[in-house]
Order: C-alpha cells, then structure tokens, then sequence
C-alpha cells in the first residue's frame, strides 16, 4: 500500500483512496482522492478507472464509480463529471445536474471545475498528472473541485475557483480550506521555454520554488507548489491548505500516469460531496 505523511490512506474493501486531513477534521464533507486499486477495469485501466474515452467497457467504468462513491460514503445517482479540455472555465452544479456525464448526457463542454452548495451532489473531476485542486468552505458549505494541469494553472483556475465561491455564494478566502492532490511531480515534470514563459507571467509567484532551469531550455516544473501560490494570492491562508507529498508518475503501479506509460493508462478521479 501507498505511504503518505501528507494524506491519509484508506481502504475499504478492495477500494484503496486517500483523504484530506483538513478536510476530515472540519467535518460536513467527504473529499476522496482514488488510486488503481479496488476497481474492475483491465489492462491498461487497471483496475479502478474512470475515464469513458479511454477504451474502457462503459459498463465497468460505471461499476468503478460505484464501487468508489460506496468506498467514500457519497451518492452515486448524485455524481456530476465536467467535460474537461484544459481550461479555467466553471460550473455551478445544482440539482438538475445529478447524474450528468454517468447515467445522463451532459448539456455543457469545456468545464474544467465544478461549484456547488447543494447537499447529495457528488461532484468528480478526472487526472493522469494534471493537478487535483478541492475547495471547502465549511461556514457557508461550499465546495468545489478542479481540475489544474499546466493550462489551467496558468489560467488561475485555483483563483477563479475561489472567485466565483466569493462572489456567488459569499465565501470569504479566509474561511475556504483547499487541497492539492497527487500529481506529477518537479521530479518527473520536464517543460519547456514557452510553458515556463506562461507560468512566469505570474507576476506574484516566487518564481525560484515553482520550477528549476535544467539547461538548454528545459525545466523542472512544481505544479503543487505554483498552485499552492496561486491559492495563497487568492486569500485562502496557509495553514488551510493540505498539499500531498505523492507524485503520480514515479508511482504507475498506484497511480495511473500519462508520461510514466506513454498514455497507456486510466483515469484518477477526485470527488468530493457535502454530508
């Protein structure tokens, strides 16, 4: 089994996932993040996959996400997946909404972060390296989850998250826990000059811990690090922010990655549901 000191690792059944300690402590919220293990998928998807474009029988995806809304405790006919294509665009989820993506067509595109306030709603976003990004605000009972590879990152998806909780439902920065999940990390995640070019357009960011120069115009990229920055510009504290210390890509047989296969892989999801 994975080991973490950041998260904690749970296994119910076959089903292995981890959770957010500021998350469980605050209470009112269930916040899971999946690994390969538990699930009914095969091949390349093994075993637990969530991904529909991937090759994976439909009906076995369907039965992962089952197995993992039993595992964590949230509604499964309340799941509600974006349509994720790398942008900063939102959502806000309401009831109408349960079931899109999994038992109903979806009547949006290109979301990559979904908001809600609404009680039985079991919202999900997808990775392979991309960065999981959670929200909680535990006063006005707020949540959100996004979805933040390179793009999104540097399209502040982490800072519209926090303003659109601000601004349509009266969260304050101060009072939103986040989470930043596993993803690939500064170890493996080799860039290059006009991704670096982006990331430093972020006036605000120390730059020094968000990536290092290889050379050649190669560089070594932090994603957890430079939206954790990105978070504490936007007004949430530090100290209610949990970041995992686990990188996807040196661990393929936990989680599935896209550069450790070469895109031989399932789907991770986060999901994340008010009690």
């Amino acid at each position: 089994m994975i080991k973490s000191d950041k998260l904690t690792v749970n296994k119910k059944g076959e089903v292995i996932y981890l959770t957010f300690p500021k998350f469980e402590a605050a209470g009112g919220v269930k916040l899971g993040f999946s690994t390969r293990y538990g699930g009914v998928s095969r091949g390349d998807c093994a075993t637990m996959s969530f991904g529909f474009s991937l090759g994976d029988d439909p009906e076995t995806v369907k039965e992962n996400y089952r197995l993992f809304t039993e595992a964590l405790g949230t509604d499964l006919q309340g799941v509600v997946l974006s349509q994720q294509t790398h942008t900063a665009n939102l959502r806000v989820v309401t009831p109408e909404d349960a079931g899109k993506g999994l038992f109903k067509e979806r009547d949006y595109t290109d979301i990559d972060g979904l908001v809600t306030k609404e009680p039985g709603l079991t919202l999900v976003t997808q990775y392979a390296d991309c960065t999981p990004l959670a929200f909680y605000d535990p006063k006005k009972r707020v949540i959100a989850t996004s979805h933040a590879g390179w793009r999104g990152t540097v399209q502040e998806i982490a800072a519209k998250t926090v303003e659109l909780m601000r601004d349509r439902f009266g969260c304050d920065p101060k009072d939103i826990l986040a989470a930043i999940g596993p993803n690939i990390g500064p170890c493996c995640y080799e860039v290059d000059d006009p991704v670096i070019n982006e990331i430093n357009k972020l006036y605000y960011l120390d730059l020094a811990s968000c990536y290092i120069s290889k050379g050649n115009g190669k560089y070594m990229l932090d994603l957890k690090e430079t939206n954790r920055q990105i978070m504490l510009h936007s007004g949430i504290r530090a100290e209610n922010i949990d970041v995992a210390d686990l990188c996807t890509c040196c661990h393929p047989e936990v989680f599935h990655s896209h550069r450790a296969t070469g895109g031989r892989r399932g789907t991770l999801a986060m999901m994340i549901a008010l009690d």
